[in-house]
């Protein structure tokens, strides 16, 4: 009948001292190896030969060597505990290097300014890091939803977190179609939108529409606009203006191609309003992780080559 026999934990903590010992036929100079003394390394090892019910070493004044149950302890322990202790060894090493999942939370408007030049810049630095990118214009908890780090606007971070800029600041534009100017004409001031059919953006939270944001001599004005569509998605939004429906209000950098290829044009620009920019921003605690804090270095280094500098506080 076979019997059921349990090594306590303590005695497996004395394997290593063993092997040491009967590897170099000495107890002095194996206690040396496992930063012990003779002393403590002789008791470490009775105390095994004890748990196992049997003789591991023969020890003399002038030499110790190994019975028969202590040659096949060493044969079959020596490279198992070689081996985890180079499986040690490679993650101590490995520590602080980046690597595994960095999982991001962004808005939409994010995908256009910034982030696919600093996420090649990363990957060309820290190819053991895969990113992973959720695009969603919601404010979440980024804890909660198993995010490493999130973008958002100054405004929209919670108080507790730590921040940095991605970004220089943002500047908003009014666009449409040459189709629809010719049609409707050119708003020469923002109080005259109401006139217009103005695409609405359906803010994040679900709240309402937002309203469109200008800046005369330093002093903020709000309109409230209306028009034949409602959405949440600022490709959506620009692929109907230039169907000419009416005037959309995007961030300048959402509308750079259309811009550039003469598809949509500006107006309103003396009255711009410029927003604080994008940031990076996660819980203190995550700060040290090296994938996290790998992504810090590479965002300010890539951010540095824009008009405003990267910088870290806390919100």
């Amino acid at each position: 009948m076979k019997q059921n026999f349990t090594i306590p934990a303590a005695a497996l903590a004395q394997v290593p001292v063993f092997v040491a010992v009967a590897g170099r036929r000495s107890f002095t100079a194996g206690a040396r190896a496992v930063g012990m003394s003779p002393s403590a390394a002789s008791q470490a090892v009775a105390r095994l030969e004890q748990a196992l019910g049997a003789a591991l070493l023969v020890r003399t004044t002038r030499s110790v060597s190994l019975t028969d149950a202590g040659s096949r302890l060493l044969a079959e322990a020596g490279p198992a505990l070689s081996t985890a202790f180079a499986a040690l060894e490679a993650v101590r090493a490995a520590r602080d290097a980046p690597s595994g999942v960095l999982r991001l939370n962004v808005p939409r408007v994010t995908c256009r300014v910034a982030l696919p030049r600093i996420l090649a810049e990363f990957a060309r630095r820290y190819p053991a890091v895969r990113a992973e990118v959720v695009v969603d214009d919601r404010r979440i908890d980024i804890v909660e939803g198993g995010f490493d780090a999130g973008i958002r606007s100054r405004e929209a971070i919670q108080k507790d977190m730590i921040r940095v800029r991605l970004s220089p600041p943002l500047r908003m534009a009014v666009v449409g179609s040459q189709r629809y100017f010719a049609a409707r004409g050119r708003p020469r001031h923002p109080r005259e939108l109401v006139k217009h059919a103005c695409l609405g953006w359906r803010l994040p939270s679900g709240d309402g529409e937002y309203r469109w944001e200008f800046s005369e001599r330093g002093r903020a004005i709000e309109v409230a606009v209306s028009g034949p569509v409602f959405t949440n998605d600022v490709d959506f939004l620009l692929a109907c203006a230039e169907q000419d429906l009416g005037l959309a209000f995007v961030a300048e950098p959402e509308a750079m191609r259309q811009l550039a290829a003469g598809r949509l044009e500006k107006v309103l620009d003396e009255y711009s309003a410029e927003l604080a920019g994008l940031f990076l921003y996660f819980p203190r605690a995550a700060r040290d992780l090296p994938k996290l804090r790998a992504f810090v270095a590479c965002v300010k280094d890539v951010g540095a080559a824009s008009p405003s500098r990267s910088s870290e506080t806390k919100a």
